[in-house]
């Protein structure tokens, strides 16, 4: 089965003030070609919206295929952005892994862990901190064409806990951003 990765960084970063994903991404792209994921990623597929971002080339070393796509509906909202995604991916994809590119502390076992789930269980699976959901979160190309322009957060979902691997961070703010970063 083929599953791919598809990396969310449309946004504007308005109350980043900056567009983040630049400096995210390189590192969400690093967790996605190594360990586990590494092991079950076959393409990366980054949609950009508001900011143009470098190829993946040059942005991560080795692992899957990576690409970058241009959203013009980013504005739309989240599920605009994933559909975008979801569209440029080969057509042996069966299950796509959303994650942010604004998470960068995401775990390559956090990837592992919800997909163990959905090849079990089908649906949509999201990984969850503290009891509330969060990403990684997978769901079958049967689910595809049913996303809705605000995303997928109200969608149910079997959340898959991942406390243990720590969070994935949420990078909103500039106060947000971890040190190593700055």
């Amino acid at each position: 089965m083929s599953v791919a990765a598809v990396v969310l960084a449309a946004g504007e970063a308005s109350r980043f003030g900056a567009p983040k994903q630049q400096i995210l991404l390189p590192e969400v792209l690093t967790r996605l070609r190594v360990g586990p994921a590494d092991d079950i990623v076959d393409e990366i597929v980054v949609v950009e919206g508001a900011y143009p971002l470098p190829p993946c080339a040059e942005t991560s070393q080795g692992g899957s295929s990576c690409r970058v796509v241009h959203c013009p509906e980013w504005r739309s909202g989240p599920g605009a952005s994933l559909r975008c995604g979801i569209a440029a991916l080969n057509s042996s994809v069966e299950a796509a892994v959303v994650v942010l590119a604004d998470a960068p502390d995401l775990s390559p076992q956090s990837v592992a862990r919800v997909l163990d789930v959905w090849r079990t269980e089908g649906g949509v699976v999201a990984a969850s901190y503290g009891g509330h959901r969060g990403h990684p979160l997978v769901l079958g190309r049967d689910l595809w064409a049913e996303v809705p322009d605000e995303g997928l957060h109200d969608r149910p979902a079997r959340l898959v806990p991942c406390d243990d691997l720590g969070e994935p961070g949420d990078v909103d703010e500039p106060d947000d951003l971890p040190e190593r970063f700055r």
